[in-house]
């Protein structure tokens, strides 16, 4: 009885927080990219080839990827010159073709980056690659949380290059900004909405990376984007799910995400999100503490992480765990 009243006491919370009666919610609503790229109905008309291309909107990135692999070089480079926000975007395709169609539409901004995805609507959203994808023994997948779109990617990309440098450059990582975050504090940030649409596109991208050769990813998923890895987790054929400053994975136990892949789980003693109620209920509210030994998650060192967004801070002991994961030290 007693723990009933403490979780009702938490929703009354949480429902406080998100319809912003006590002042805390500054989100605004978002309407989740989904579908196929930009320019599928010109790619679906293209008969240049004398056959039909891959439907964006149907087509699985192992079919996408068989289907490239049928072509010639100039086969390849020519669909990526006249479509290249399918191209760019389309998973299965083969990573430097995207780095190459992406190029092409992002021009001088690409500065010879590598740009694995570059979808134009909405707010905008982008990958972005550290370390050879293609190659690589070990692959790592950052999953931001809210807030994060292209004019604020680098916030993203700058957790991916602090990973790929604490592993010696060995592993590849993806800073991978390829749903629709909340924005601010608010009722999509409390619920779920976003995250199922995001669990969708990771889940293809994911199964793209397996498509074109690379190896099995540990996911990094921080805040509201380890809400997304939790949706995703039974489908997106992760080695390691790693979640920090997480407000819950929609999951009570690790074992409820109905994975093989470990999971991890790292929060600072100073991350504003241990004062996030962990209760799911009426659809607000993520489910449990990933971070409570309850959970069943192993615990990755935080305690000199700074805040909510210092996980990957230099020198610090979550950032060395993370490294170990990423390239598969650990048991």
């Amino acid at each position: 009885m007693r723990r009933f009243g403490r979780t009702l006491v938490a929703a009354a919370f949480a429902t406080t927080v998100v319809t912003g009666t006590a002042g805390w919610a500054s989100g605004s609503a978002q309407t989740p990219v989904t579908g196929p790229p930009p320019g599928a109905a010109e790619w679906r008309a293209d008969r240049s080839l004398g056959r039909e291309l891959p439907d964006p909107a149907s087509a699985s990135p192992g079919e996408v990827a068989a289907f490239f692999a049928s072509l010639t070089d100039g086969q390849r480079r020519s669909l990526a010159a006249h479509h290249p926000l399918v191209v760019g975007n389309l998973d299965g395709v083969p990573a430097a073709l995207r780095y190459e169609a992406n190029a092409r539409s992002l021009g001088a901004a690409a500065d010879g980056r590598r740009i694995l995805a570059h979808d134009p609507r909405g707010r905008g959203q982008l990958a972005e690659v550290f370390g050879d994808l293609e190659h690589a023994p070990h692959v790592a997948v950052i999953v931001p949380g809210s807030d994060i779109d292209a004019g604020t990617f680098d916030r993203t990309s700058a957790m991916a290059r602090s990973l790929y440098e604490a592993t010696g450059r060995r592993t590849a990582v993806v800073a991978w900004a390829g749903y629709t975050t909340p924005v601010g504090i608010g009722v999509d940030a409390a619920t779920g909405a976003l995250a199922e649409a995001g669990a969708e596109r990771l889940t293809r991208f994911t199964r793209g990376l397996a498509a074109t050769g690379a190896a099995e990813p540990a996911l990094f998923c921080h805040s509201y984007g380890s809400v997304v890895c939790g949706l995703a987790a039974s489908r997106a054929g992760a080695r390691d799910i790693v979640v920090l400053g997480s407000p819950g994975m929609r999951a009570d136990s690790a074992a409820g995400l109905g994975t093989d892949a470990r999971i991890w789980a790292a929060k600072s003693p100073d991350d504003w999100i241990s004062k996030v109620p962990h209760v799911e209920l009426l659809g607000l509210g993520h489910g449990n503490d990933p971070a409570d030994p309850a959970f069943g998650a192993r615990r990755v060192p935080a305690d000199d992480a700074p805040g909510h967004t210092g996980y990957f801070a230099p020198g610090t002991s979550s950032l060395r765990g993370f490294a170990a994961i990423a390239q598969g030290e650990t048991r």
